[in-house]
Protein backbone atom coordinates (compact mmCIF):
# COMPACT_ATOMS: atom_id res chain seq x y z
CA UNK A 1 0.00 0.00 0.00
CA UNK A 2 1.40 3.34 -0.98
CA UNK A 3 1.88 5.85 1.82
CA UNK A 4 0.11 9.13 1.27
CA UNK A 5 2.29 12.03 2.27
CA UNK A 6 0.41 14.81 4.07
CA UNK A 7 1.79 18.16 3.02
CA UNK A 8 3.18 20.28 5.81
CA UNK A 9 0.97 23.12 6.95
CA UNK A 10 2.25 26.45 5.75
CA UNK A 11 3.44 28.79 8.44
CA UNK A 12 1.88 32.19 8.93
CA UNK A 13 4.31 34.66 7.38
CA UNK A 14 6.24 36.91 9.71
CA UNK A 15 4.86 40.36 10.33
CA UNK A 16 6.48 43.07 8.29
CA UNK A 17 7.75 46.33 9.71
CA UNK A 18 4.95 48.92 9.95
CA UNK A 19 4.98 51.70 7.43
CA UNK A 20 6.06 55.13 8.51
CA UNK A 21 2.99 57.41 8.81
CA UNK A 22 2.65 60.05 6.14
CA UNK A 23 3.03 63.66 7.24
CA UNK A 24 -0.23 65.57 7.41
CA UNK A 25 -0.83 68.17 4.71
CA UNK A 26 -2.38 70.74 7.01
CA UNK A 27 -2.69 74.41 7.82
CA UNK A 28 -3.66 75.89 11.16
CA UNK A 29 -4.94 79.24 12.36
CA UNK A 30 -6.35 80.69 15.58
CA UNK A 31 -9.04 83.24 14.81
CA UNK A 32 -9.46 86.51 16.72
CA UNK A 33 -12.43 84.89 18.46
CA UNK A 34 -10.12 82.31 20.05
CA UNK A 35 -11.29 79.44 17.82
CA UNK A 36 -8.42 77.18 16.77
CA UNK A 37 -8.92 75.85 13.23
CA UNK A 38 -6.98 72.97 11.66
CA UNK A 39 -7.57 72.07 8.00
CA UNK A 40 -6.11 68.86 6.59
CA UNK A 41 -6.03 67.79 2.95
CA UNK A 42 -7.01 64.13 2.55
CA UNK A 43 -8.35 63.44 -0.96
CA UNK A 44 -9.90 60.20 -2.10
CA UNK A 45 -13.58 61.03 -1.95
CA UNK A 46 -14.97 64.53 -2.63
CA UNK A 47 -16.10 65.10 0.95
CA UNK A 48 -15.14 67.15 3.98
CA UNK A 49 -15.47 65.92 7.58
CA UNK A 50 -15.95 68.63 10.21
CA UNK A 51 -15.51 68.31 13.99
CA UNK A 52 -16.10 71.27 16.30
CA UNK A 53 -15.11 70.52 19.89
CA UNK A 54 -16.23 73.01 22.56
CA UNK A 55 -15.10 72.58 26.21
CA UNK A 56 -18.17 71.77 28.29
CA UNK A 57 -17.00 70.53 31.70
CA UNK A 58 -18.96 72.05 34.58
CA UNK A 59 -19.35 71.23 38.25
CA UNK A 60 -22.71 72.97 38.54
CA UNK A 61 -25.63 70.96 39.87
CA UNK A 62 -27.93 69.85 37.06
CA UNK A 63 -25.40 70.59 34.33
CA UNK A 64 -25.52 67.02 32.96
CA UNK A 65 -29.28 67.27 32.40
CA UNK A 66 -29.11 70.67 30.74
CA UNK A 67 -26.15 69.62 28.60
CA UNK A 68 -27.92 66.47 27.39
CA UNK A 69 -31.03 68.44 26.46
CA UNK A 70 -29.01 71.20 24.82
CA UNK A 71 -27.39 68.68 22.48
CA UNK A 72 -30.79 67.11 21.70
CA UNK A 73 -32.58 70.41 20.98
CA UNK A 74 -29.79 72.49 19.44
CA UNK A 75 -30.66 71.55 15.86
CA UNK A 76 -34.42 72.05 16.13
CA UNK A 77 -34.61 75.73 15.21
CA UNK A 78 -32.77 79.04 14.78
CA UNK A 79 -33.72 82.69 15.14
CA UNK A 80 -31.15 84.14 12.73
CA UNK A 81 -31.46 85.38 9.16
CA UNK A 82 -32.41 81.95 7.82
CA UNK A 83 -34.94 81.26 10.57
CA UNK A 84 -34.83 77.46 10.30
CA UNK A 85 -37.27 75.11 11.99
CA UNK A 86 -36.25 71.49 12.58
CA UNK A 87 -37.43 70.26 9.19
CA UNK A 88 -36.03 73.25 7.33
CA UNK A 89 -32.61 72.86 8.93
CA UNK A 90 -32.47 69.15 8.13
CA UNK A 91 -33.58 69.78 4.56
CA UNK A 92 -30.99 72.53 4.04
CA UNK A 93 -28.17 70.26 5.20
CA UNK A 94 -29.38 67.30 3.15
CA UNK A 95 -29.64 69.47 0.04
CA UNK A 96 -25.89 70.06 0.32
CA UNK A 97 -25.21 66.32 0.41
CA UNK A 98 -24.34 66.61 4.07
CA UNK A 99 -25.12 65.59 7.62
CA UNK A 100 -25.04 67.56 10.90
CA UNK A 101 -25.16 66.19 14.46
CA UNK A 102 -24.47 67.30 18.03
CA UNK A 103 -23.22 65.19 20.94
CA UNK A 104 -22.10 65.93 24.48
CA UNK A 105 -20.37 64.36 27.46
CA UNK A 106 -18.85 65.69 30.66
CA UNK A 107 -15.80 67.05 28.81
CA UNK A 108 -17.07 68.56 25.59
CA UNK A 109 -19.83 69.43 23.17
CA UNK A 110 -19.05 68.14 19.67
CA UNK A 111 -20.69 69.28 16.46
CA UNK A 112 -20.01 66.69 13.74
CA UNK A 113 -20.74 67.19 10.07
CA UNK A 114 -19.81 66.00 6.61
CA UNK A 115 -20.60 67.52 3.25
CA UNK A 116 -19.61 67.48 -0.39
CA UNK A 117 -16.40 69.49 -0.61
CA UNK A 118 -17.87 71.98 -3.07
CA UNK A 119 -20.66 72.77 -0.61
CA UNK A 120 -18.49 73.43 2.45
CA UNK A 121 -19.05 77.24 2.45
CA UNK A 122 -22.82 76.73 2.47
CA UNK A 123 -22.58 74.23 5.33
CA UNK A 124 -20.40 76.64 7.31
CA UNK A 125 -23.07 79.30 6.87
CA UNK A 126 -25.68 76.93 8.33
CA UNK A 127 -23.32 76.03 11.17
CA UNK A 128 -22.84 79.73 11.95
CA UNK A 129 -26.62 80.19 12.12
CA UNK A 130 -26.86 77.35 14.65
CA UNK A 131 -23.93 78.53 16.78
CA UNK A 132 -25.06 82.14 16.92
CA UNK A 133 -28.85 81.87 16.86
CA UNK A 134 -30.08 78.43 18.00
CA UNK A 135 -33.55 79.18 19.41
CA UNK A 136 -34.54 76.05 21.41
CA UNK A 137 -38.26 76.20 20.53
CA UNK A 138 -40.53 75.36 23.46
CA UNK A 139 -42.50 72.66 21.63
CA UNK A 140 -39.36 70.92 20.36
CA UNK A 141 -37.86 71.16 23.83
CA UNK A 142 -40.87 69.43 25.39
CA UNK A 143 -40.69 66.64 22.81
CA UNK A 144 -36.97 66.04 23.33
CA UNK A 145 -37.25 66.19 27.11
CA UNK A 146 -39.92 63.48 27.04
CA UNK A 147 -37.79 61.38 24.69
CA UNK A 148 -34.73 61.76 26.93
CA UNK A 149 -36.70 60.68 30.01
CA UNK A 150 -37.88 57.57 28.15
CA UNK A 151 -34.36 56.75 26.99
CA UNK A 152 -32.97 57.15 30.50
CA UNK A 153 -35.58 54.75 31.88
CA UNK A 154 -34.71 52.19 29.21
CA UNK A 155 -30.96 52.62 29.78
CA UNK A 156 -31.18 52.22 33.53
CA UNK A 157 -33.09 48.96 33.13
CA UNK A 158 -29.86 47.37 31.88
CA UNK A 159 -27.42 45.91 34.37
CA UNK A 160 -24.41 47.11 32.39
CA UNK A 161 -25.55 50.73 32.65
CA UNK A 162 -26.17 50.32 36.38
CA UNK A 163 -22.68 48.85 36.76
CA UNK A 164 -21.04 51.63 34.75
CA UNK A 165 -22.74 54.28 36.87
CA UNK A 166 -21.75 52.55 40.10
CA UNK A 167 -18.13 52.24 39.00
CA UNK A 168 -18.01 55.89 37.91
CA UNK A 169 -19.21 56.89 41.38
CA UNK A 170 -16.46 54.81 42.98
CA UNK A 171 -13.81 56.25 40.66
CA UNK A 172 -14.85 59.91 40.64
CA UNK A 173 -16.97 60.54 43.74
CA UNK A 174 -18.77 63.89 43.39
CA UNK A 175 -16.83 64.96 40.30
CA UNK A 176 -18.85 65.60 37.09
CA UNK A 177 -17.20 62.53 35.54
CA UNK A 178 -19.26 60.40 37.96
CA UNK A 179 -22.50 61.55 36.32
CA UNK A 180 -22.48 59.65 33.02
CA UNK A 181 -26.25 59.97 32.68
CA UNK A 182 -28.43 62.76 34.09
CA UNK A 183 -30.99 61.96 36.76
CA UNK A 184 -34.67 61.95 35.68
CA UNK A 185 -35.61 64.54 38.30
CA UNK A 186 -32.95 66.91 36.99
CA UNK A 187 -34.15 66.45 33.42
CA UNK A 188 -37.78 67.07 34.41
CA UNK A 189 -36.78 70.33 36.11
CA UNK A 190 -35.04 71.85 33.06
CA UNK A 191 -36.78 74.64 31.15
CA UNK A 192 -36.17 75.82 27.58
CA UNK A 193 -34.99 79.22 28.82
CA UNK A 194 -32.20 77.50 30.74
CA UNK A 195 -30.91 75.95 27.52
CA UNK A 196 -30.82 79.34 25.81
CA UNK A 197 -28.86 80.72 28.76
CA UNK A 198 -26.48 77.74 28.77
CA UNK A 199 -25.89 78.15 25.04
CA UNK A 200 -25.13 81.86 25.42
CA UNK A 201 -22.69 81.19 28.25
CA UNK A 202 -20.85 78.13 26.92
CA UNK A 203 -21.31 77.57 23.16
CA UNK A 204 -18.54 80.03 22.42
CA UNK A 205 -15.39 79.96 20.25
CA UNK A 206 -12.82 80.84 22.90
CA UNK A 207 -10.86 77.67 23.61
CA UNK A 208 -12.80 75.63 21.04
CA UNK A 209 -11.22 73.55 18.27
CA UNK A 210 -12.49 73.11 14.71
CA UNK A 211 -10.98 70.36 12.54
CA UNK A 212 -11.77 69.92 8.84
CA UNK A 213 -10.42 66.95 6.88
CA UNK A 214 -11.10 66.20 3.25
CA UNK A 215 -10.59 66.91 -0.40
CA UNK A 216 -9.82 70.59 0.15
CA UNK A 217 -7.08 73.19 -0.09
CA UNK A 218 -6.30 73.89 3.58
CA UNK A 219 -5.44 77.58 3.20
CA UNK A 220 -8.67 78.21 1.29
CA UNK A 221 -10.67 76.40 3.98
CA UNK A 222 -9.24 78.65 6.68
CA UNK A 223 -10.45 81.70 4.75
CA UNK A 224 -13.90 80.15 4.36
CA UNK A 225 -14.13 79.44 8.08
CA UNK A 226 -12.95 82.91 9.06
CA UNK A 227 -15.61 84.46 6.83
CA UNK A 228 -18.50 82.18 7.77
CA UNK A 229 -17.89 82.23 11.55
CA UNK A 230 -16.98 85.91 11.89
CA UNK A 231 -20.19 86.55 13.82
CA UNK A 232 -19.52 83.81 16.37
CA UNK A 233 -17.74 85.55 19.23
CA UNK A 234 -17.28 85.22 22.98
CA UNK A 235 -15.15 83.79 25.76
CA UNK A 236 -16.33 81.54 28.58
CA UNK A 237 -15.94 82.84 32.10
CA UNK A 238 -13.11 81.09 33.93
CA UNK A 239 -14.49 78.59 36.45
CA UNK A 240 -12.78 77.03 39.41
CA UNK A 241 -10.30 74.27 38.48
CA UNK A 242 -11.75 70.77 38.70
CA UNK A 243 -9.57 67.89 39.79
CA UNK A 244 -10.43 64.22 39.64
CA UNK A 245 -9.95 62.32 42.91
CA UNK A 246 -7.40 59.58 43.32
CA UNK A 247 -8.81 56.07 42.93
CA UNK A 248 -9.16 54.51 46.38
CA UNK A 249 -9.32 50.70 46.26
CA UNK A 250 -12.18 49.35 48.40
CA UNK A 251 -14.10 46.12 48.95
CA UNK A 252 -16.08 44.98 45.94
CA UNK A 253 -19.42 46.81 45.71
CA UNK A 254 -22.28 44.37 45.13
CA UNK A 255 -25.39 46.04 43.69
CA UNK A 256 -28.44 43.80 44.11
CA UNK A 257 -30.57 43.25 41.01
CA UNK A 258 -33.05 40.59 42.13
CA UNK A 259 -33.86 37.92 39.60
CA UNK A 260 -31.08 38.90 37.21
CA UNK A 261 -29.88 36.02 35.04
CA UNK A 262 -26.47 37.62 34.54
CA UNK A 263 -23.99 39.70 36.49
CA UNK A 264 -22.12 42.75 35.23
CA UNK A 265 -18.54 43.01 36.45
CA UNK A 266 -16.75 46.36 36.24
CA UNK A 267 -13.30 47.26 37.58
CA UNK A 268 -11.43 50.55 37.28
CA UNK A 269 -8.12 52.11 38.24
CA UNK A 270 -5.89 55.04 37.39
CA UNK A 271 -4.11 54.99 34.02
CA UNK A 272 -1.40 57.06 32.33
CA UNK A 273 -2.48 59.94 30.12
CA UNK A 274 -1.55 59.99 26.44
CA UNK A 275 1.21 62.54 27.10
CA UNK A 276 2.74 60.39 29.86
CA UNK A 277 6.01 58.64 28.87
CA UNK A 278 4.60 55.43 30.38
CA UNK A 279 1.52 55.43 28.16
CA UNK A 280 2.85 53.48 25.12
CA UNK A 281 3.99 50.62 27.37
CA UNK A 282 0.72 50.69 29.29
CA UNK A 283 -1.26 50.59 26.03
CA UNK A 284 0.60 47.45 24.98
CA UNK A 285 0.27 45.85 28.43
CA UNK A 286 -3.47 46.51 28.35
CA UNK A 287 -3.78 44.96 24.89
CA UNK A 288 -2.01 41.82 26.12
CA UNK A 289 -4.29 41.62 29.16
CA UNK A 290 -7.72 42.29 27.64
CA UNK A 291 -7.56 44.86 24.88
CA UNK A 292 -8.15 42.66 21.85
CA UNK A 293 -9.70 39.34 20.88
CA UNK A 294 -6.54 37.28 21.41
CA UNK A 295 -5.85 38.76 24.85
CA UNK A 296 -5.07 36.68 27.91
CA UNK A 297 -8.33 37.57 29.68
CA UNK A 298 -10.39 36.65 26.61
CA UNK A 299 -8.54 33.38 26.16
CA UNK A 300 -9.21 32.51 29.79
CA UNK A 301 -12.83 33.38 30.54
CA UNK A 302 -14.23 33.19 27.01
CA UNK A 303 -12.29 30.64 24.99
CA UNK A 304 -11.24 28.29 27.80
CA UNK A 305 -14.01 28.65 30.42
CA UNK A 306 -16.94 29.95 28.34
CA UNK A 307 -18.02 32.35 31.08
CA UNK A 308 -18.73 35.32 28.82
CA UNK A 309 -19.03 36.35 25.20
CA UNK A 310 -16.54 39.17 25.29
CA UNK A 311 -14.57 40.61 28.22
CA UNK A 312 -12.74 43.81 27.42
CA UNK A 313 -10.26 46.15 29.06
CA UNK A 314 -9.65 49.66 27.80
CA UNK A 315 -8.02 52.96 28.68
CA UNK A 316 -10.55 55.80 28.80
CA UNK A 317 -9.09 59.27 28.25
CA UNK A 318 -10.86 62.21 29.85
CA UNK A 319 -9.57 65.76 29.63
CA UNK A 320 -8.49 65.73 33.29
CA UNK A 321 -7.11 62.22 33.51
CA UNK A 322 -7.26 58.63 32.26
CA UNK A 323 -8.63 55.44 33.77
CA UNK A 324 -8.17 51.74 33.10
CA UNK A 325 -11.56 50.00 32.90
CA UNK A 326 -12.40 46.27 32.75
CA UNK A 327 -15.86 45.00 31.90
CA UNK A 328 -17.50 41.61 31.47
CA UNK A 329 -21.06 40.32 31.64
CA UNK A 330 -21.38 36.73 32.82
CA UNK A 331 -24.10 34.26 33.75
CA UNK A 332 -25.16 34.49 37.40
CA UNK A 333 -23.90 31.04 38.30
CA UNK A 334 -20.33 31.80 37.17
CA UNK A 335 -20.04 35.28 38.68
CA UNK A 336 -17.56 34.26 41.36
CA UNK A 337 -15.45 32.00 39.09
CA UNK A 338 -15.24 34.79 36.51
CA UNK A 339 -14.05 37.25 39.16
CA UNK A 340 -11.52 34.72 40.44
CA UNK A 341 -10.05 34.19 36.97
CA UNK A 342 -9.98 37.95 36.39
CA UNK A 343 -8.01 38.50 39.59
CA UNK A 344 -5.71 35.66 38.57
CA UNK A 345 -4.99 37.24 35.19
CA UNK A 346 -4.42 40.65 36.79
CA UNK A 347 -1.96 39.14 39.23
CA UNK A 348 -0.24 37.16 36.47
CA UNK A 349 0.41 40.14 34.20
CA UNK A 350 1.40 42.35 37.14
CA UNK A 351 3.96 39.90 38.54
CA UNK A 352 5.21 37.70 35.67
CA UNK A 353 7.00 38.90 32.51
CA UNK A 354 5.15 39.00 29.21
CA UNK A 355 6.74 37.17 26.31
CA UNK A 356 8.51 38.65 23.31
CA UNK A 357 5.93 37.01 21.03
CA UNK A 358 3.08 38.66 22.94
CA UNK A 359 4.80 42.02 22.78
CA UNK A 360 5.47 41.90 19.06
CA UNK A 361 1.93 40.76 18.28
CA UNK A 362 0.28 43.58 20.23
CA UNK A 363 2.82 46.12 18.97
CA UNK A 364 1.81 45.36 15.39
CA UNK A 365 -1.85 45.36 16.39
CA UNK A 366 -1.60 48.76 18.12
CA UNK A 367 0.30 50.39 15.26
CA UNK A 368 -2.04 48.86 12.69
CA UNK A 369 -5.25 49.88 14.45
CA UNK A 370 -3.96 53.43 14.89
CA UNK A 371 -3.27 53.59 11.16
CA UNK A 372 -6.70 52.15 10.33
CA UNK A 373 -8.49 54.54 12.69
CA UNK A 374 -7.02 57.52 10.84
CA UNK A 375 -7.18 56.09 7.31
CA UNK A 376 -10.57 57.66 6.58
CA UNK A 377 -11.47 61.32 6.57
CA UNK A 378 -13.98 60.72 9.35
CA UNK A 379 -11.57 58.80 11.56
CA UNK A 380 -8.77 61.30 11.13
CA UNK A 381 -11.06 64.27 11.87
CA UNK A 382 -12.40 62.69 15.06
CA UNK A 383 -8.93 61.66 16.23
CA UNK A 384 -7.41 65.07 15.61
CA UNK A 385 -10.27 66.88 17.33
CA UNK A 386 -9.84 64.64 20.35
CA UNK A 387 -6.09 65.23 20.49
CA UNK A 388 -6.28 69.00 20.05
CA UNK A 389 -9.08 69.20 22.58
CA UNK A 390 -6.80 67.92 25.36
CA UNK A 391 -3.76 69.96 24.38
CA UNK A 392 -1.92 67.47 22.18
CA UNK A 393 -0.60 68.39 18.74
CA UNK A 394 -1.34 66.80 15.34
CA UNK A 395 2.15 65.29 15.17
CA UNK A 396 1.28 63.13 18.19
CA UNK A 397 0.01 60.54 15.73
CA UNK A 398 3.34 59.98 14.00
CA UNK A 399 5.27 60.33 17.24
CA UNK A 400 3.09 57.76 19.00
CA UNK A 401 3.72 55.22 16.26
CA UNK A 402 7.45 55.68 16.82
CA UNK A 403 7.00 55.40 20.59
CA UNK A 404 5.08 52.14 20.23
CA UNK A 405 7.83 50.75 18.00
CA UNK A 406 10.44 51.66 20.63
CA UNK A 407 8.76 50.05 23.66
CA UNK A 408 10.92 47.36 25.25
CA UNK A 409 9.67 44.28 27.06
CA UNK A 410 10.95 45.63 30.38
CA UNK A 411 8.86 48.78 29.81
CA UNK A 412 5.72 46.69 29.38
CA UNK A 413 6.51 44.63 32.47
CA UNK A 414 7.02 47.80 34.52
CA UNK A 415 3.74 49.31 33.31
CA UNK A 416 1.89 46.06 34.02
CA UNK A 417 3.32 45.88 37.55
CA UNK A 418 2.34 49.48 38.23
CA UNK A 419 -1.16 49.63 36.75
CA UNK A 420 -2.53 46.05 36.81
CA UNK A 421 -1.98 45.00 40.42
CA UNK A 422 -5.40 43.71 41.62
CA UNK A 423 -5.23 45.84 44.77
CA UNK A 424 -5.26 49.06 42.68
CA UNK A 425 -8.79 48.60 41.36
CA UNK A 426 -12.23 49.66 42.49
CA UNK A 427 -14.75 46.95 41.61
CA UNK A 428 -18.50 46.55 41.11
CA UNK A 429 -20.75 43.57 40.48
CA UNK A 430 -24.42 44.09 39.59
CA UNK A 431 -26.42 40.91 39.96
CA UNK A 432 -28.78 38.81 42.06
CA UNK A 433 -27.33 39.17 45.56
CA UNK A 434 -29.13 36.06 46.85
CA UNK A 435 -27.29 33.98 44.27
CA UNK A 436 -23.83 35.55 44.20
CA UNK A 437 -23.11 36.91 47.69
CA UNK A 438 -21.91 33.62 49.17
CA UNK A 439 -19.56 32.62 46.32
CA UNK A 440 -18.17 36.16 46.00
CA UNK A 441 -17.57 36.38 49.77
CA UNK A 442 -15.30 33.36 49.50
CA UNK A 443 -13.04 35.38 47.17
CA UNK A 444 -13.11 38.98 48.41
CA UNK A 445 -14.64 41.38 50.91
CA UNK A 446 -17.99 42.87 49.86
CA UNK A 447 -20.00 46.00 50.50
CA UNK A 448 -23.61 46.60 49.48
CA UNK A 449 -25.37 49.90 48.77
CA UNK A 450 -28.08 50.96 51.18
CA UNK A 451 -30.88 50.59 48.60
CA UNK A 452 -31.15 47.56 46.24
CA UNK A 453 -31.45 48.29 42.52
CA UNK A 454 -34.63 46.90 40.97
Amino acid sequence: MTDIQTPALSLVPALTAPRKPRALRSTELTLDSGLRVLAVRKPGVPLVELRLRIPFLSGRAGHAARAALLSDVMLTGTAGAAGFDRAGLAAAVQALGGDLNVGVDADRLVVSANVLAANLPALLAILSEVLVAASYPADEFETERGRLLENLAIARARSGVIANEALSKLLFGDHPYARELPQPGEVAAVRAAQLRKLHAETVLPGGAVLVLVGDVTPSRVLDQVATALAGWQGQRSAGRPLKIPAVIPAPLLLVDRPGSVQSSLRMGGTAARRDDPRYPALQLANTIFGGYFSSRWTENIREDKGYTYGPHSRIEHNSLGSVLVLDADVATEVTAPALLETLYELGRIASLPVTEQELESVRQYAIGTLALSTATQSGLASTLAGLLGVGLQPDWLAEHTARLAAVRIEDVNAAAAEFFAPTRFASVVVGDADQVTGPLSAITALTLPAVPIA
